[in-house]
């Protein structure tokens, strides 16, 4: 058993915890927000949300709701991950390497590994490792395209 402390709406809550699956949408929160205080801290990746994200409370709703409606099947979620990818990738002057996706998926891998174990944090790495390399080959498919103003 450990203790963490999940932040939501300004109140910060100390939970302990003995591994279990992902159950319901705190445990997505749970997920989702300490997975990303720590890529916000994270050297590689961190200014790449840092200097997009403006309103974290916001987004990390947002990804919420992706993660939910990915593992549980409910359509909450409204957005577009492709678009929103290209356009952080245009942002950087198309400086998002695969590196970076690497980096990304090691710290969602061991954020799900530290919380939970079971089959739906298995799925939840699954799709991570499947949307990270969709994506990845989407932003290098759309700078071939010369869609992003640079070939």
């Amino acid at each position: 058993m450990h203790f963490y402390t999940v932040e939501r709406f300004g109140l910060k809550f100390i939970r302990h915890h003995m591994k279990e699956d992902i159950q319901n949408r705190d445990d997505v929160f749970t997920l989702v927000s300490t997975f990303y205080s720590k890529v916000r801290e994270n050297r590689e990746i961190g200014h790449f949300f840092n200097e997009t994200i403006k309103d974290w409370p916001h987004h990390l709703e947002k990804l919420t709701d992706f993660w939910e409606s990915s593992l549980f099947m409910v359509a909450k979620y409204r957005g577009n991950p492709m678009r929103a990818h290209k356009q952080v990738d245009q942002k950087f002057d198309h400086s998002i390497e695969q590196k970076h996706f690497g980096e990304w998926l090691n710290m969602w891998f061991s954020t799900i590994d530290e919380l939970f174990e079971g089959e739906r944090a298995n799925i939840a790495k699954n799709r991570a490792r499947n949307m990270a390399g969709n994506i990845f080959i989407n932003i290098y498919d759309h700078r071939q395209r010369g869609t992003c103003g640079r070939i």
